[in-house]
């Protein structure tokens, strides 16, 4: 019901954008496990749509690497792969360092309180329980140091190649301590950027960045019905769960 009322209150907008971007969401946080079945009729139904933009989701999504059209078998979650995690970590690393310079030469007094409420708003999600809001938070942060210097274009290029790794990135916020060693990083590479310390920022973030990379092959041998195996063949889709438990 949650996501229906969602598609109503925004019907001023595109409903087969909606659809996308709630099917993504759900795919990235996890809600929508790897391997997971997919069907047109139980999403619309759950979204109060059609099935129609439903349908073109889908294929929006298989597009981006996260649902796959099996033959004879049907539609599910794509598991995740981890060459596309590296990679994705990759093109990452290297735009947002090289946008760092632009943040030290271009932020201004607003855009430093804009950074400062974004990692108060971080600190709260935290101390709240709310990953998919600090998730969110997240992105925002990263978003707004590329804009800040200049590079309101790399945002979308950077969030299309990372949709594996962000699901790497869900299964690693529950862990210990996880929050509270990002959130540090974050203010640090903040603090840095807006005090001129360029290298100093530089090496935090790329501490950051490669933190995905840390945990993946832990989380390849815990969850390994998650990821695409290394002999390339990928299991049999499993049945349709509407709301599947997180990973513990």
């Amino acid at each position: 019901m949650a996501r229906r009322a969602r598609i109503q209150v925004a019907r001023g907008g595109s409903v087969r954008a909606q659809v996308y971007t709630l099917i993504r969401q759900a795919i990235v946080s996890l809600e929508l496990a790897p391997g997971q079945a997919l069907s047109e009729n139980e999403l619309a139904g759950e979204y109060g749509v059609s099935r129609t933009p439903v349908r073109e989701a889908l294929i929006r999504l298989a597009d981006d690497g996260l649902v796959e059209v099996v033959p004879q078998l049907g539609t599910y979650v794509s598991r995740i792969s981890p060459q596309d995690v590296r990679e994705a970590q990759f093109i990452r690393e290297a735009l947002e360092l090289a946008s760092l310079p632009g943040v030290t030469e271009h932020a201004t007094e607003t855009d430093a309180a804009a950074l400062r409420d974004l990692l108060d708003a971080q600190r709260a999600a935290a101390t709240a329980g709310d990953l998919r809001r600090w998730f969110e938070l997240d992105e925002d942060l990263h978003r707004s140091l590329l804009e800040i210097a200049g590079h309101r274009g790399v945002w979308p290029v950077v969030q299309s190649a990372k949709a594996h790794m962000d699901r790497v990135r869900m299964l690693s916020l529950p862990e210990p301590a996880m929050l509270a060693d990002l959130i540090a990083q974050h203010a640090d590479i903040v603090d840095h950027l807006l005090a001129g310390r360029r290298r100093e920022a530089r090496t935090v973030m790329v501490k950051h960045l490669r933190l995905v990379l840390d945990h993946l092959v832990s989380f390849e041998e815990r969850y390994p019905d998650y990821f695409v195996p290394d002999n390339g063949e990928v299991p049999r889709p499993r049945p349709i769960r509407r709301r599947p438990a997180r990973p513990s």
